[in-house]
């Protein structure tokens, strides 16, 4: 039996009536071997009882977090922010990690897992960071435009079998303060952190790029999504 992968659903701000979520999550999960599972925003009882019934937590991207969860206003930069996919995210992580869900989170992903566990972010890297690379890019959304350095001793740099990789970027806010119990595995150039992972050697990974738009053109695609899928068959 494949095992049940959760997917937290976006929430569609302009029509509240609406959930979604991109599809490339979807087919990363199938073509690894898992179900995926669509979660939407409701009550927290209600996803504390889907934590019960699901094997591995993909956190996706999305729009920012807001700041009050780690004690910070809006920045002038700031852009959309999304109060339901916000306590949906916290709600399941935390559950997640109080279970030993294996956790996969992707870009805003990555920077709520941080936050969540009492991390916090930068909001705005070209205002905030000396001399960025560009980290939100212009050119196709499968294509790698800038080169990460992956700790050696680390989950990322066992799954793909390397000291740096290339990959995409879709974002404007990064991590900052590390959550305890986490530490970084990869960066750019310029210092941005692309990787956490948590220290007790369980398979959670929050990851700055998006490998799912990569799939096809990236083979360190496949063996990240069937190391998450196979952590979450045998953590259950």
């Amino acid at each position: 039996m494949n095992s049940l992968i959760g997917i937290i659903c976006s929430h569609q701000w302009e029509d509240p009536q609406r959930f979604y979520v991109n599809s490339a999550y979807v087919h990363a999960v199938a073509a690894a071997g898992g179900t995926p599972v669509l979660i939407p925003h409701q009550e927290e009882s209600q996803l504390e009882n889907i934590l019960e019934q699901i094997s591995g937590l993909l956190v996706p991207g999305g729009v920012d977090l807001d700041p009050i969860y780690f004690d910070q206003e809006l920045h002038p930069k700031s852009g959309i922010i999304d109060p339901w996919r916000d306590q949906s995210d916290l709600v399941l992580i935390r559950g997640a990690l109080a279970r030993s869900i294996p956790i996969l989170a992707i870009c805003r992903g990555c920077q709520v897992l941080n936050v969540a566990c009492g991390g916090s972010l930068i909001q705005d890297i070209e205002s905030q960071i000396r001399q960025p690379i560009k980290h939100r890019q212009e050119a196709p959304r499968w294509y790698p435009t800038h080169e990460i350095a992956i700790a050696a001793d680390s989950l990322l740099a066992r799954i793909y079998g390397a000291a740096t990789i290339r990959v995409n970027s879709f974002h404007h806010q990064a991590l900052d303060q590390i959550a305890p119990g986490f530490r970084v595995t990869a960066r750019t150039s310029d210092g941005v952190v692309e990787a956490i992972e948590s220290i007790d050697n369980r398979f959670v990974l929050g990851v700055q790029w998006h490998p799912e738009l990569m799939a096809g053109h990236d083979p360190g695609v496949s063996k990240l999504f069937a190391h998450f899928v196979a952590a979450a068959k045998n953590g259950r």
